[in-house]
């Protein structure tokens, strides 16, 4: 599962940092009866969308630190779920990063770190780096699972959309990486890449034979995961790597097993443009009191134990 959580902020001040936007006496009026609520939302939708199953996986991004992170697992509502987690440090100006949270039963970490995107050094703002982590799963495969948030399209500049290349490129080395080690290794790359399915900056990010896999039919009125002025997107992806796909192997997905979560609890009307839109916590500065500006998206894959093929 991969879900942009909209500015999951604490109410502390980091002075290294421009989160005064979420801060108490802020415009805003980022309070802890807001902070706990918008927790407890976040949970609300992971357990509706682990229905019967858990999301052995589940990435973040837009959480502004371990210590929220560690609040949404360990001290909201979703604390007897049992999920541990890793997070980034990254030099985002907003300090906001990307997390990791698994369920240590299907999944054995066995290494975890940080790309950095060059930014500075190409003349751009800071922004989120990379989360690479590796473990054994059910199945006894090693899965490779990278989580990204790359840099905003901000009003769809080239000077923005250079600043997400130089993301790719980035992402792409850590790719190449892996399998330089192991040729055809499992690897799930989630994340907000603020780019739509069709986009170019995806044959920078991957070598071919990766595949995001084919979206079942979404739900009446949701035609991504994203709406900005009425049109609908899909900018937050799951890609996988060749190995991954068919049922050649103990672990794979196939073309439908991709799907937008939106349940009706998470949607509201839009009034401005008809339809349904995210039900977000704030639309500027007013407080919704809703879930994200973005819906997840999840991916199924079928294991099997080598002696049962």
């Amino acid at each position: 599962m991969f879900y942009n959580v909209e500015n999951l902020f604490d109410c502390q001040d980091d002075t290294l940092k421009d989160d005064d936007e979420f801060l108490p006496d802020s415009e805003k009026g980022w309070t802890y009866y807001r902070y706990w609520r918008k927790l407890n939302a976040v949970s609300k939708v992971v357990a509706a969308t682990g229905e019967s199953h858990l999301p052995d996986l589940i990435g973040l991004c837009e959480v502004e630190n371990d210590s929220v992170v560690f609040d949404l697992a360990c001290r909201s509502s979703m604390r007897a779920l049992g999920y541990r987690y890793m997070v980034t440090n990254s030099p985002d100006v907003r300090g906001i990063d990307v997390a990791l949270l698994y369920q240590p039963g299907s999944f054995r970490l066995l290494e975890a770190r940080e790309v950095v995107i060059p930014s500075v050094e190409e003349g751009f703002r800071p922004t989120r780096n990379i989360l690479y982590a590796k473990g054994l799963v059910l199945s006894g495969d090693t899965l490779h699972v990278a989580v990204c948030h790359f840099p905003s399209r901000l009003g769809r500049t080239l000077v923005a959309r250079r600043h997400r290349l130089l993301a790719a490129r980035a992402l792409r080395q850590l790719v190449d990486s892996v399998h330089a080690r192991v040729r055809d290794a499992r690897m799930v790359v989630m994340g907000d890449f603020n780019a739509g399915d069709k986009d170019d900056i995806f044959d920078e990010a991957f070598p071919a034979g990766y595949h995001e896999p084919a979206c079942e039919a979404m739900q009446r009125d949701i035609g991504g995961t994203y709406r900005y002025r009425g049109i609908w997107e899909t900018i937050d992806h799951v890609w996988v790597s060749p190995a991954l796909i068919g049922n050649r192997h103990c672990l794979y997905t196939s073309d439908g097993k991709r799907q937008v979560v939106a349940f009706p609890f998470m949607c509201e009307p839009d009034k401005a443009y008809g339809g349904l839109r995210p039900f977000r916590t704030y639309q500027g500065p007013l407080y919704k009191g809703g879930y994200s500006d973005h819906f997840p998206v999840v991916v199924d894959f079928t294991w099997s134990f080598p002696d049962e093929e």
